[in-house]
């Protein structure tokens, strides 16, 4: 799992540091472009000022050199010329560019050109006019030198302004690599959490006390490694499981026999059919009779959470129908419905079932011998059926004294046993609602307990069902 969280990881991130780097290096491109353009356009201001500075100073000193003919006039002449061929020289050297440097070039040789019309030797043939005319042809290359610089910078702003703009289109683009990046990261999460919900189902399974199936998986390793420890425990829980059933069904048939005997023996004397009896020997027979049939009750809750205990009958799911399994509850329990002299009402519908019948018989069996107990002399039970959607619900009323409010939530506990009924003269286990709330569970179905006016109503509800009526 660690490899498969790595790989997911890394395929999650790789767009984005893609992205970013190639964001990083879009605008790492256009912080030098700007800087470049800012650089140049710096220098070809700094050319225009300097190139009209110099070319005023120079056509002032001619001038004036030529009108007073000043040796100290013709030296900055020729020192202001060599400063202009300087700045010439200069920027020809920095800047590549053909027409610049071709106007630059013109500049210079014109100025030469009138440094040698200055010379003493030519002095006398040349006039102001004529010298004026030549700074006039220096002044036009002055001013295509500027308006071609112009141009030069408005062409580097667009530039500018173009790399701006695709910078800005690639930045929008790249964060189409967001979705692009939730989108893996939702498909990985998918592929680690599909193997996990895999995996609950199993414990889920193990959970309910079915121990039968074995527990297989392929996948990462970890998560075959998980399986494997699953697989290790519910062999392990299906042995004790086996083991701790057989040793109830061992006890149990052990503890019958001797009883059966102690019932036949009580019967005999209790019967008189080994001479009269006095009171006390009536009464003591009394007592041996009733602790015998506690003890017969007290080995059938053991058996039947064995069957709770025992998760091979998980499996045994069969088509039920609901009224020759509710009556063959009933007729088990006759000698009781007859001794409190009962009216059992049943259910005038019919449905099927596909569950276990013999959980089912179980948990109809404790709830029938709760309201039998707590019914009173001559009263009457009912049994409902109710069918919704796909579910049923059986309902058992009695008329007996109902439950209390804080004996509810306590009822379900195994060995708990709430107030007897009125002259009770047998005690139950307190395992006959722990069984039925198991047993339950394992059918999927749900259990409910409401007071009713007189008495209570015991409802439970249980999935896969379908209506039919008698007819």
């Amino acid at each position: 799992m660690v490899n498969l969280i790595l790989l997911g990881f890394s395929f999650v991130a790789l767009p984005l540091v893609i992205s970013l780097l190639f964001t990083a290096n879009k605008l790492s491109y256009l912080a030098q472009q700007s800087s470049e353009t800012i650089f140049e356009v710096a220098s070809l201001t700094q050319l225009n000022t300097k190139l009209s500075d110099s070319l005023s100073n120079i056509e002032r000193s001619a001038s004036q050199y030529l009108v007073l003919n000043d040796d100290e006039l013709h030296q900055l002449f020729i020192k202001q010329q060599q400063e202009l061929s300087q700045i010439i020289k200069k920027t020809l050297k920095q800047n590549p560019n053909k027409t610049l440097a071709q106007l630059l070039s013109q500049v210079l040789t014109a100025s030469i050109q009138i440094k040698s019309q200055l010379s003493s030797d030519n002095l006398s043939n040349i006039s102001l006019e004529q010298l004026q005319q030549e700074f006039k042809k220096l002044v036009i290359l002055k001013a295509e030198i500027k308006h071609y610089s112009n141009s030069l910078i408005k062409q580097k702003a667009d530039d500018v302004q173009r790399s701006n703009e695709k910078a800005r289109s690639n930045i929008f683009n790249s964060l189409y690599i967001i979705p692009v990046s939730l989108l893996i990261a939702l498909l990985f999460l998918v592929i680690i959490i599909r193997p996990l919900k895999r995996l609950i189902s199993r414990i889920q399974t193990l959970e309910q006390g079915n121990f039968q199936n074995e527990i297989t998986f392929s996948g990462a390793a970890e998560f075959e490694g998980i399986a494997h420890a699953l697989e290790m425990m519910r062999v392990r829980l299906h042995s004790l499981e086996l083991q701790k059933s057989s040793f109830i069904r061992h006890i149990s048939h052990e503890l019958k026999t001797p009883l059966a005997a102690i019932k036949e023996g009580t019967e005999l004397i209790y019967d008189n059919s080994v001479g009269p009896l006095n009171s006390e020997q009536q009464e003591i027979c009394d007592i041996i009779k009733m602790s015998a049939h506690r003890l017969q009750c007290l080995i059938e809750d053991l058996l039947d959470f064995n069957i709770v205990l025992d998760s091979t009958s998980l499996v045994a799911s069969e088509n039920i129908t609901l009224s020759p399994l509710l009556s063959e509850v009933i007729n088990e329990r006759q000698l009781d419905i007859k001794r409190k002299n009962l009216t059992i009402i049943t259910p005038d519908n019919d449905i099927q079932l596909h569950s276990n019948a013999t959980q089912l018989k179980v948990v109809f069996d404790n709830i029938l011998s709760n309201a039998i107990k707590y019914s009173p002399q001559s009263g009457t039970i009912t049994l409902l059926s109710r069918y919704q959607e796909n579910d049923v619900e059986i309902a058992v009323i009695d008329e007996g004294i109902g439950i209390s409010f804080e004996h509810q939530d306590k009822v379900f506990d195994a060995f708990y046993q709430g107030t007897p009924p009125e002259h009770s003269q047998i005690k139950g286990s307190g395992l006959g609602l722990t069984i039925v709330k198991e047993l339950l569970s394992r059918l999927q179905g749900t259990i409910q307990f409401v007071n009713r006016e007189i008495g209570a109503e015991v409802t439970i509800k249980l999935p896969n069902a379908s209506p039919t009526y008698k007819k």
